[in-house]
């Protein structure tokens, strides 16, 4: 889950926050649950940067003025997501970088606190660090804008800041996408040149997804789609990746493995669909998995 590293970061006003420390207390609460259970609690820091100020999405998941409760947004450029919003974002200053570069840090630390213990950074979906990556939303024409090394400055600032709390010795992720599926925007060459200056960093694996920054982007969804950039990124930057994206079955995860394709894959929607999804997988793929305690009498 997105977790966002300051209020005005948030995509809504539900989200997940990690930006005080009154927050540690209750995520380390669940947090030895999960170990507790014989799995690993991992945390995700986000900025949504324009994407910011939207209601949640079972109520219209639409842009909130000011009046209903939303909040400036800022971004690399001010470009908004949809041409009719009620405002513009907010191109971030030097000092707004700064504090972003903070916010970040400051979340880690305290991730480190409430006993995560795999962190991701999302890079992905339009949001924030995205913005500044690809050219269709980063115009700036300072050291954050322009050439790539200029467009992938803040991310790697970033993952610098991650890094000066993250114990080196627990898995770093960052989450990309690996094309804007938009004429003009960042793509996956862009890609397998960052994931290996990432590498470079100390980054552990890229979680390879796609799309999400334009409105007018245009998807071939379909099964595994976006598994050829993790299998690019994992053959040409020589770094681990993770395949998302439309992998519903446990034999079709299995061959992406298997296949060299990419080295985990991750669920999502998949999982809320059915919040039993390892037991099932484990049971497709004839592997006999340790079961929750509380429900090993149902297990066949």
């Amino acid at each position: 889950e997105a977790t966002e590293v300051s209020p005005e970061e948030r995509i809504s006003l539900s989200d997940l926050g990690l930006w005080k420390d009154e927050h540690i207390e209750k995520l380390k609460t669940i947090n030895e649950f999960i170990l507790s259970q014989n799995a690993v609690p991992g945390i995700q820091l986000a900025h949504a940067g324009r994407k910011a100020s939207v209601s949640i999405p079972w109520e219209g998941n639409k842009k909130l003025n000011i009046g209903q409760g939303g909040w400036q947004t800022v971004s690399a450029s001010a470009i908004p997501y949809h041409d009719d919003e009620p405002f513009l974002p907010e191109a971030l200053d030097k000092n707004g970088i700064q504090k972003v570069i903070s916010d970040f840090k400051a979340a880690t630390k305290r991730a480190v606190k409430a006993g995560f213990q795999v962190m991701e950074i999302h890079g992905a979906h339009g949001y924030l660090l995205h913005q500044f990556l690809s050219p269709l939303t980063n115009v700036r024409n300072d050291e954050y804008g322009g050439s790539f090394e200029n467009r992938i400055r803040l991310t790697l600032e970033i993952v610098e800041a991650v890094q000066s709390e993250w114990p080196a010795d627990l898995p770093l992720f960052v989450r990309i996408s690996a094309t804007d599926w938009a004429e003009g925007g960042w793509n996956p060459e862009e890609s397998v040149q960052l994931s290996i200056l990432l590498k470079e960093k100390g980054v552990d694996l890229i979680d390879t997804s796609s799309g999400g920054l334009v409105s007018h982007q245009q998807i071939p969804l379909q099964p595994n789609y976006q598994v050829p950039f993790a299998a690019k990124i994992k053959k040409e930057a020589s770094i681990l990746t993770g395949a998302v994206g439309l992998i519903t079955e446990a034999k079709q995860a299995e061959e992406i493995l298997k296949s060299g394709q990419a080295d985990v894959i991750l669920f999502a929607r998949e999982s809320l669909r059915n919040p039993n999804l390892p037991l099932d997988f484990a049971a497709a793929l004839n592997d006999d998995i340790q079961w929750p305690k509380q429900y090993e009498r149902a297990k066949i």
